[in-house]
């Protein structure tokens, strides 16, 4: 299953406050096969058989494809000095 680093529980948690999402939101990564490519979106609850990673209120849905093609990865965050976020996925060691 999914896991994050600590950065990313504090970019997700800061995010989430900051767009005001609500309580059962989060960052929700889905696959779009079509450009073999991830979405990610900041959104206010799950969608319907999407997988929950929660971390310390930080959450992450993963539709069913994205939940099979990072496996067991790590999610990292980052923020520039622009404020531009921007997402990092590692395999676990």
């Amino acid at each position: 299953m999914l896991t994050m680093t600590d950065n990313a529980v504090l970019v997700i948690r800061d995010l989430a406050n900051q767009q005001d999402v609500a309580e059962d939101g989060g960052v929700r990564i889905a696959a779009d096969a079509d450009a073999g490519s991830l979405t990610v979106e900041l959104v206010s609850e799950p969608v319907q058989g999407d997988h929950v990673v929660d971390n310390q209120g930080a959450r992450i849905f993963l539709d069913a494809d994205a939940a099979e093609i990072l496996g067991d990865a790590s999610v990292d965050a980052t923020v520039d000095e622009e404020g531009i976020v921007q997402f990092g996925f590692t395999e676990k060691q």
